[in-house]
């Protein structure tokens, strides 16, 4: 989880205190005569806490351990929550707020641990203990935020002053909680703080983070970012999932009870299957909320104040991730973003093909005449747009496109539809290194090239074989055939069966297939293997020959169960049904493993293709 990494770095370790530093260093006298207290608070056992309390009174408030701990500190940090619920009965509420050596209270270890029922405890008897920071300036709620815990959360951001909160009380507080709510996909919560001070929007938190910078990153929070399957995109349109439901209303739920779910949202809240796409729906309408608040205020800020706050670097982590939805609201808050460049002179759409973010790109295609002026943009080493396509895709980009072949084709895909948006001059233009756009892609894409053959070669080979094996037995089945021929006449025994009719047809047929498929995969063997074959060339050829290889199969099979059924139809005349189903498990599991290769080569190469072109007048 996210909000763990950013726990784990300098501004605050998961755990403020442990065991071990506690047992360790120095063997004071008072520490030593409180060992039995400690051991006894870490265990659990509120019977030997109590009776050495009862026997040293003081010892209610003492350091305990080398860290400073109290007993108190000791049960909180360890979960014990009947001995923080007794220890809270015996002690002032002023002693609640006694902190460690690291500025650390009881409650602060709670959110840590992340046990709603000893904060409760806490706080019921001492809410100032919500305002105390420890030694990073970080208050209970937002500590419990960094560790990732959502109850914790709603329930302390529910009871803290908002006046902690404001972007006054500096980084730490409330722009700290809202990007770390962001990171632990608390996007109700985070709703709700925004609800409270719109201002934390465009605040910045440590290391000059936003929550615009935040939510790039989260590609799964938009449907852009999520992959489904057909049914569950399905029943993902036809589910509820008001926007207004977004808000969590955390302070609300104190003041007010939630308004009641409708009867369609009772239902899909309690089938399984459902559930998971309505929390996934609702997960996506809050993130959108978010990102429209955020861009509302954006809206309103400057030049020079957007620069602050980083919009663009944060748009530019949002193309990486391919989040369109995201990048969609950007350019509406922000129109000229997409002419802003950064300092190696590259704009917006510059980096959208650099990470081939085709949906992203699409945007520049519905631009009208704004995307000649966009693709005429040169960067600081004299690259133009097209230049830009002949740099390889990054290597994550390309492991989600299944085969070499098919990676191949999509680079040439993108070359081929920035050549068309950019002028004439720019296909011919050398760079600061000597090279048009073609001599670049040559360069770049020489391994990938390379590879690519050899798939196509190995793939078309290993179903070469299979297609040469089944012309061979087809062909000798069509000279054996079922039953034998009159001796008198040479006429085929079964020659007036209809089944016999399907024998030679099916027969027919597999042989056929099986030698076209052959010869189509000889054909990619041979083929030459240029940049442009990987377009149309060599796909075409695989696709033909995976079709008819697979109807070969199919055929055969068909062939061998009628003949079968002629033999041993007389005898046994329930043979035909397993036998019909026997044959067809071959021909299933062949579509099941090449299936979906066959898929993604018809689709990439005869489909509408990767881009959202704008339809012609």
């Amino acid at each position: 989880m996210e909000s763990a990494k950013l726990a784990s770095s300098n501004l605050l370790p998961i755990q403020e205190g442990s065991p071990e530093s506690s047992t360790e260093g120095t063997r004071d006298n008072e520490y030593h005569n409180y060992r039995l207290l400690y051991l006894a608070v870490e265990t659990g056992n509120w019977e030997a806490t109590k009776e050495f309390l009862d026997q040293q009174p003081k010892a209610l408030t003492a350091r305990i351990s080398s860290d400073e701990d109290t007993a108190l500190h000791i049960a909180a940090r360890g979960g014990h929550v009947k001995i923080v619920e007794e220890l809270v009965k015996l002690m002032p509420a002023q002693d609640l707020e006694i902190t460690n050596k690291n500025s650390v209270t009881a409650l602060t270890f709670a959110a840590t641990g992340g046990i709603t029922k000893i904060a409760e405890c806490l706080v019921r008897k001492n809410s100032n203990l919500l305002s105390i920071p420890n030694r990073f300036g970080l208050i209970p709620v937002v500590v419990a935020s960094l560790n990732g815990h959502k109850d914790m959360i709603r329930y302390l951001y529910s009871v803290t002053p908002l006046e902690e909160l404001r972007p006054e009380k500096g980084a730490t507080r409330g722009a700290m909680l809202l990007t770390t709510c962001i990171m632990g996909e608390f996007y109700d919560i985070a709703l709700d703080i925004l609800k409270d001070d719109i201002r934390l929007a465009t605040a910045l938190a440590p290391e000059r983070k936003t929550t615009l910078y935040i939510l790039a990153q989260k590609s799964s929070a938009f449907p852009s970012g999520t992959q489904l399957i057909f049914w569950q995109r399905w029943i993902y349109n036809c589910i509820p999932a008001k926007p207004s439901r977004a808000y969590s209303n955390i302070r609300g739920d104190i003041e007010r009870p939630h308004e009641s779910p409708t009867d369609q949202e009772n239902i899909v809240r309690q089938v399984p299957g459902i559930k998971f796409i309505y929390t996934l729906k609702l997960k996506h309408v809050q993130a959108h909320e978010l990102l429209s608040c955020i861009c509302l205020e954006i809206s309103k800020l400057d030049e020079s104040q957007l620069e602050h706050i980083g919009v663009f670097n944060s748009a530019v982590v949002a193309v990486k991730h391919g989040i369109v939805e995201y990048i969609d609201e950007i350019i509406k808050a922000y129109p000229d973003i997409i002419w802003y460049v950064d300092e190696n002179g590259q704009s917006f759409f510059s980096h959208v093909i650099l990470e081939r973010q085709e949906k992203i790109f699409s945007l520049l295609l519905h631009m009208g005449a704004k995307k000649n002026s966009i693709a005429g943009r040169l960067d600081k080493s004299r690259n133009n747009m097209l230049h830009l396509a002949a740099f390889s895709a990054p290597s994550s980009r390309l492991d989600n496109i299944p085969g070499v072949a098919l990676q191949m084709q999509r680079e040439i895909q993108w070359f081929k539809e920035v050549e068309n948006i950019v002028q004439p001059k720019f296909k011919d233009m050398v760079n600061f290194s000597g090279k048009t756009p073609r001599v670049l892609f040559t360069d770049e894409h020489k391994k990938l090239v390379k590879n690519g053959e050899k798939w196509m070669k190995e793939t078309a080979a290993s179903c070469m074989v299979v297609g040469a094996l089944i012309a061979t037995v087809m062909f000798a089945a069509a000279f054996t055939i079922p039953g034998g021929n009159d001796q008198n006449t040479g006429v085929p025994i079964f020659l007036f069966r209809n089944s016999f009719m399907v024998f030679i047809v099916s027969d027919a047929l597999s042989l056929f297939s099986s030698c076209a498929s052959v010869l189509l995969f000889l054909g990619v063997l041979t083929s030459r293997y240029s940049e442009e074959d990987f377009l149309y060339s060599l796909p075409s050829k695989l696709i033909m020959g995976l079709s008819t290889l697979f109807f070969s199969i199919l055929t055969m099979m068909i062939t061998f169960g009628i003949t079968l059924v002629l033999v041993l139809g007389e005898r046994l005349a329930w043979v035909s049904i397993p036998i019909m189903l026997l044959a067809s498990i071959p021909a299933t599991l062949f579509a099941i493993l090449h299936f979906p290769l066959f898929v993604d080569f018809f689709v990439s190469t005869y489909g509408p293709g990767i881009f959202d072109r704008p339809k012609e007048a």
